[in-house]
């Protein structure tokens, strides 16, 4: 039987850490995928409501390309999110202990509402399109689009109670709903769910972007390759500014919730009025300082209460008296918040950037070719402000698993360091392998594509591509 672990021992907080580390890399590698298939069912979708409005087949011959780079990214989401959810029995029994009463059903409802339909219709959106009628078709394309949303939203809304927890009580140190409507919809999970959809649109936005630009940088200059690399533009251009919106209005949400999160992600030692914003430091916990600081006066008052003399909360608050740190690790949010803005910004610029070139050259044709290889490293862009911005939500809630409820130490399982560390390497491995099979599939199946495009339009082969082959 496996037993919390004593983490006032030097073992256990090895085992602690591993642990962390164990999961951290396993939700890692799993995030990445559920990020491109929430929103690419949806652009699946106007993909081929497009096709039906017009009967262009340039919608439908995008259709075909991207449903193989969605049925890649659901594949290799799904195995990897089964190895995530053993790790809740093996490495944090405590988490279900004590929270399992709200934790479980809400777990069970994404499996009932949205791995059940997206499994149920996956294979129709695959492998129909010459074998069902069109609107069958066209209802599967919809039902997997809808359950990708809704198993994005019962994740979160559970993520986001962990977060700002509601509606429960606690009898005999198990936590018990009261409430359901108030757990789902708690105070952050509204904000939560937009910021990860709209993450996800964007990260799908440079995909198509980035593949779309490969293809015609090795010579694809098909009428297909140019709808899609627009449509990509067009999508992150329109989703970015959004995103920053809805990204300050979940700041101020945090800063209500969570303003130790706030202060760690600001490096702000002191609670007072007139806090700059930092551009850049070097965060120091032990000295409870910043070295190499360099920041825009007021900024960070002006952008969190909207007033140059607002108050911002400093780490110094979520000290205990007896030297006990109640606050997150101050490095780690830091950076990480920082690289989600920035690729945020970079994102910003390029898509604009491009979106204008599209617009004075009446097209994608004269686009020049290095802004097409900068559309290429973008690719995988989306992926980078998400582990940023996943990293920022999540080691923001340390030392706390469940806020105010159960901390981190207190989940752990007993399992001794040297098994957590092996299997941490094994897994570390095989991600890696996946990782790079995954990235390289799919620029092999745009070259492939991009190869029988050419074969069509040069007449020396007939070839009809479907969906699955």
């Amino acid at each position: 039987m496996i037993q919390i672990k004593d983490m006032n021992e030097d073992v256990g907080m090895d085992g602690l850490i591993l642990s962390r580390i164990q999961f951290g890399a396993n939700i890692s590698f799993h995030i990445l995928f559920p990020t491109i298939t929430i929103a690419l069912g949806w652009v699946l979708l106007f993909f081929r409501l497009r096709f039906n409005a017009t009967g262009d087949d340039r919608w439908m011959a995008a259709y075909h390309f991207w449903v193989k780079i969605f049925a890649l990214s659901f594949g290799v989401g799904v195995v990897s999110g089964v190895t995530m959810s053993f790790q809740f029995g093996t490495n944090w029994p405590g988490f279900m202990e004590k929270v399992g009463n709200v934790a479980g059903p809400l777990l069970a409802y994404e499996v009932m509402t949205a791995f059940f339909l997206e499994a149920a219709f996956l294979g129709i959106m695959l492998f129909g399109a010459k074998r069902v009628p069109g609107w069958l078709h066209t209802l599967a394309t919809v039902l997997v689009a809808v359950g990708t949303a809704l198993s994005a939203f019962w994740i979160l809304a559970l993520n986001s109670w962990m977060q700002t927890p509601a509606g429960y009580e606690i009898r005999d140190g198990v936590v018990h709903a009261t409430d359901w409507l108030a757990i789902i919809f708690n105070p952050s999970m509204p904000y939560r769910v937009l910021h990860m959809l709209l993450a996800s649109g964007l990260t799908v936005a440079f995909l198509i972007s980035g593949v779309s630009a490969y293809r015609r940088l090795i010579g694809d200059k098909s009428k297909g390759v140019r709808l899609t690399l627009q449509t990509g533009i067009y999508m992150a251009a329109v989703l970015i500014p959004i995103q920053i919106y809805v990204g300050d209005a979940h700041g101020l949400n945090t800063l209500e919730h969570q303003p130790q999160k706030i202060a760690a992600m600001e490096a702000n030692w002191n609670t007072g009025p007139n806090v700059p914003l930092i551009l850049f430091a070097i965060p120091d916990e032990k000295a409870q300082e910043n070295h190499f600081e360099i920041g825009i006066p007021d900024g960070a008052s002006l952008i969190l209460r909207h007033d140059p003399d607002g108050v911002v909360p400093g780490l110094k608050d979520f000290i205990a008296a007896d030297g006990t740190v109640e606050h997150p690790p101050v490095a780690p949010l830091f950076f990480s918040f920082r690289i989600m803005v920035g690729v945020g910004v970079l994102m910003l610029l390029v898509s604009w950037g491009t979106a204008y070139a599209i617009r004075r050259k009446h097209g994608v044709d004269g686009l020049n070719p290095w802004l097409l290889r900068g559309l290429v490293v973008m690719t995988f862009s989306g992926w980078v402000a998400t582990l940023a911005g996943w990293y920022t939500t999540e080691i923001g809630r340390q030392p706390w698993l469940v806020t105010g409820i159960l901390s981190t130490k207190d989940a752990v399982a007993d399992v001794p360091s040297g098994m957590v560390l092996s299997t941490l390497i094994a897994y570390l491995v095989v991600y890696a392998v996946l990782l790079v099979a995954y990235v390289t599939v799919v620029f092999r199946l745009a070259h492939k594509s991009s190869f029988l495009e050419e074969r069509i339009h040069s007449g020396a082969a007939q070839v009809e591509v479907v969906p699955g082959e």
